[in-house]
């Protein structure tokens, strides 16, 4: 079970668009440290932590990078446009309060808007994101003397934080893709129990193309890798459903996951007692995309958690998905996959 201390929820409050993963980076950096001598950074940001031991050697990824937005230029009204980063929808930022840095931990507060909405009339139809425009109340000479400047990053305030919903399972804020594969991986770290090397990679801009992942690879030979991600829910048919377990993405928009790997998985599963659910989908990736066809060819698969409202300013998911995946992915330790 989680302790006292919420480590997850230290995770989701931190920012870190992509492009901007400082502050969720030196959190990391300094819990791998607690458990973990060999850790290092690439030059593009990554996080690499690694458990020298036996072959054959697993390698689990998360991202450290959230979805935001960028400043894309300045009206003479003082009208912030933006560029999103990440996939997000401009109808779910109407009304978002946004904090735009301006310095090392200052801000300036603003809230996401339209000219109809700000003018009190309808909501444009089709609406498009160059059509949204941050509010703070302040004007271009007034902005660019505080420091807003195009390029400045911008992300979600304390509204969406990391917050407990009706019951105490289910847990809901910003970033949960993917601090929740974060946390799991800093989970695994503190209870590691095996002879065989098992390679941690917190990445960068996954959100904005997998970047991280494709540069984290170049100095690491793992022999499996293991993308541990979020899952979208999907309540229509009840194909992946909150608090129904973890989910093994068999096929995603861009990979299809080594099977003897997902057997694996399957059997870890089995032996822990917990449920899988199993995915297919036709969108949507993760970071084992750009893993699996390096270094001539890394088995990989993606296990992950179902998380509702994604790439919103809050998601939702259960503490009992999250609380099996760990359970899961330490059975694989236990038992890994022979090297062939």
């Amino acid at each position: 079970m989680m302790g006292k201390r919420d480590l997850l929820a230290e995770l989701v409050n931190l920012d870190g668009v992509s492009g901007d993963e400082g502050p969720v980076k030196n959190f990391i950096v300094n819990e791998c440290k607690k458990y973990i001598k060999n850790i290092k950074l690439d030059k593009m940001g990554n996080v690499i932590a690694v458990k020298r031991g036996k072959k054959p050697s697993i390698m689990f990824m998360a991202h450290m990078d959230e979805i935001g937005m960028m400043v894309s230029s300045i009206n003479k009204k003082g009208h912030l446009s933006l560029s999103p980063i990440g996939g997000i929808d401009p109808y779910i930022l109407i009304g978002q309060k946004v904090h735009i840095k301006v310095g090392k931990g200052k801000t300036i507060g603003g809230i996401i808007t339209t000219s109809n909405v700000l003018d009190g009339v309808d909501l444009e139809k089709n609406l498009k994101m160059d059509a949204l425009f941050v509010y703070t109340g302040l004007e271009k000479k007034e902005l660019k003397k505080a420091g807003v400047d195009v390029g400045s990053y911008m992300h979600f305030t304390e509204s969406s934080n990391f917050c407990n919903l009706g019951g105490k399972d289910i847990i809901g804020g910003k970033a949960l893709d993917d601090r929740i594969g974060c946390y799991i991986l800093l989970e695994l770290m503190k209870n590691l129990k095996t002879k065989n090397e098992v390679i941690f990679v917190f990445t960068v801009q996954e959100e904005v193309g997998l970047y991280g992942a494709k540069t984290s690879i170049f100095n690491l030979i793992p022999d499996y890798a293991v993308a541990v991600d979020v899952v979208p829910h999907n309540g229509f048919d009840e194909a992946i459903m909150l608090k129904k377990g973890p989910v093994l993405t068999v096929k995603d928009a861009e990979m299809i996951s080594n099977k003897v790997l997902v057997d694996y998985l399957r059997i870890a599963a089995k032996r822990a007692k917990i449920n899988l659910q199993l995915e297919v989908s036709e969108s949507g990736t993760t970071d084992a995309t750009s893993v699996f066809v390096a270094k001539g060819g890394i088995p990989s698969a993606v296990l992950g958690v179902a998380v509702g409202n994604l790439h919103t300013a809050v998601s939702v998911a259960s503490k009992k998905d999250i609380e099996n995946t760990i359970k899961v992915l330490d059975s694989l330790l236990r038992n890994p996959p022979k090297k062939k």
